[in-house]
């Protein structure tokens, strides 16, 4: 094994034990936008040793307010590529799979035919999202998925949550409405958060990539989703 001193901190506050556990793991993170990006770096900084992330958009410059790969010296650039260099300048023993790739819902299936460790949805398509949850549902994969970050405004009320227990988040409504007419009504671990919307955000897009609207969104907000996804993945995984 190499040189494991970069996460000497880690071993101190986890035990060499544990720290193994993340080693032998392979996580899936589908999306590098602004909740998944940040959920990808922190999982690969944990030490888990195999990763697969999946992307297949390019950097906008509207990204540039809330997504880790988006500069002004990035734009054009496919987010995948942008987040497989920093993953590996972080870690350069991380064995990464990159899949440059729009999740359809015939891929999402293809995907989770992969055995994961766990998995991260940070899908913010609904017709993409609902199959890949489905499919992780039956496959029992363990999965965390990311609610709703636009909108909202503060990051301390946060919760992770079955999806049933969702609330306040009109992506979450969807998502849990689309579920239940495939059968699923709980058993999907969120993070969402119960903060009012601010419904005055909204805006209509041309509907491209099975996306017909988007909310607002501040800067730390997204991290913040992508941060505790990465800290259920992690503990999930040094715990079970």
């Amino acid at each position: 094994m190499s040189d494991l001193k970069w996460l000497s901190r880690t071993e101190l506050l986890i035990g060499k034990e544990k720290l193994m556990k993340l080693q032998k793991a392979h996580v899936l993170v589908v999306g590098m936008g602004g909740v998944g990006s940040f959920a990808a770096e922190f999982i690969c900084r944990s030490g888990v040793g195999e990763m697969t992330i999946v992307d297949g958009d390019v950097v906008d410059p509207s990204n540039r307010n809330r997504q880790l790969p988006a500069l002004s010296t990035t734009h054009g650039l496919p987010k995948a590529d942008i987040m497989a260099g920093r993953l590996l300048a972080i870690n350069p023993d991380l064995k990464l799979t990159v899949i440059k790739e729009f999740i359809t819902p015939e891929r999402a299936v293809q995907i989770l035919s992969t055995p994961y460790d766990y998995v991260v949805d940070a899908i913010d398509s609904i017709t993409p999202k609902i199959t890949f949850i489905k499919t992780a549902y039956d496959l029992k994969v363990r999965i965390i998925s990311s609610m709703g970050a636009g909108a909202k405004l503060d990051p301390t009320k946060l919760q992770v949550v079955d999806i049933s227990k969702t609330y306040n988040c009109p992506f979450a409504q969807y998502v849990r409405k689309r579920l239940k007419e495939l059968g699923v009504k709980k058993g999907i671990k969120t993070v969402f958060s119960p903060e009012e919307p601010i419904k005055e955000s909204l805006m209509l897009t041309d509907g491209s990539n099975f996306k017909k609207s988007a909310y607002g969104t501040i800067s730390y907000l997204p991290a913040t989703f992508g941060s505790v996804c990465a800290s259920v993945v992690i503990r999930d995984i040094i715990e079970g």
